[in-house]
């Protein structure tokens, strides 16, 4: 009958020492965006990142200055996903509706990272990558610099809000034990225009006369129309 005894190495053989992956910025940023990924924006910790890592929470700290610099760092990292052709002044309003609709699918792509960027001012290398590209569109169209700073800031804030509006919703949707967006929408929408429906009709007279029209279009259609209506006041501040 055999043994299930494990059998040491001859003397002669040398001990393979366990590797583990030296740490860096890089891997501890990579970690991060998984972690946040698989467990949403609250789970994320040096603590969790360490974890994964196999590690203790205060040798990241020799890379990274903390949570908030973390934030920043994988904030940065998923805005260099976002694919940028090459400028072209003369079709800036194009460019600019196709930047927008770009950043928000990465930034939804990536759970509620768009979280990140409430709380501070990007300002990685990709970043500002972004920055230079929207900026440069909209003063090479004949903008002033303020009113472009101006717009890329305002844009930059929109794309991110409904990216984080969207990851809201994601998440209360898995907390629901929903099999998908398309179950979650109904039953939510559902339950709005019920509401809204039995509001006082002399007390709330536009809602509850058009409630059809207030939970007709989807959030994709809702988002290409706040997207255009900035686009079109930016082409009006042309002098």
């Amino acid at each position: 009958m055999g043994s299930n005894t494990e059998v040491p190495p001859p003397p002669w053989r040398k001990a393979r020492a366990q590797v583990r992956k030296q740490l860096s910025q890089e891997l501890i940023v990579d970690t991060g965006l998984r972690v946040l990924d698989a467990e949403g924006f609250d789970a994320l910790s040096m603590r969790r990142v360490a974890q994964e890592l196999g590690t203790g929470p205060a040798s990241l700290y020799a890379h990274v200055a903390g949570k908030d610099e973390l934030l920043e760092l994988i904030y940065d990292r998923v805005l260099g996903e976002i694919r940028l052709p090459d400028p072209d002044p003369a079709r800036w309003q194009e460019q600019i509706r196709a930047y927008a609709i770009e950043a928000q699918r990465v930034l939804t792509s990536h759970a509620d990272v768009a979280r990140a960027a409430m709380a501070s001012i990007p300002s990685g290398p990709n970043s500002l990558r972004v920055a230079e590209y929207v900026l440069g569109l909209l003063i090479g169209a004949g903008l002033t610099p303020r009113d472009a700073s101006l717009g890329l800031d305002r844009l930059s804030l929109y794309v991110s809000s409904d990216a984080y509006e969207g990851s809201v919703h994601y998440a209360r949707m898995k907390a629901a034990g929903m099999s998908g967006p398309g179950e979650y929408f109904t039953q939510f929408i559902g339950s709005l225009a019920r509401y809204f429906g039995s509001l006082p009709a002399d007390r709330f007279p536009y809602i509850s006369a058009n409630v059809d029209a207030l939970i007709a279009d989807d959030g994709e259609a809702r988002f290409l129309y706040g997207l255009d209506l900035i686009i079109a006041g930016l082409a009006a501040k042309l002098p």
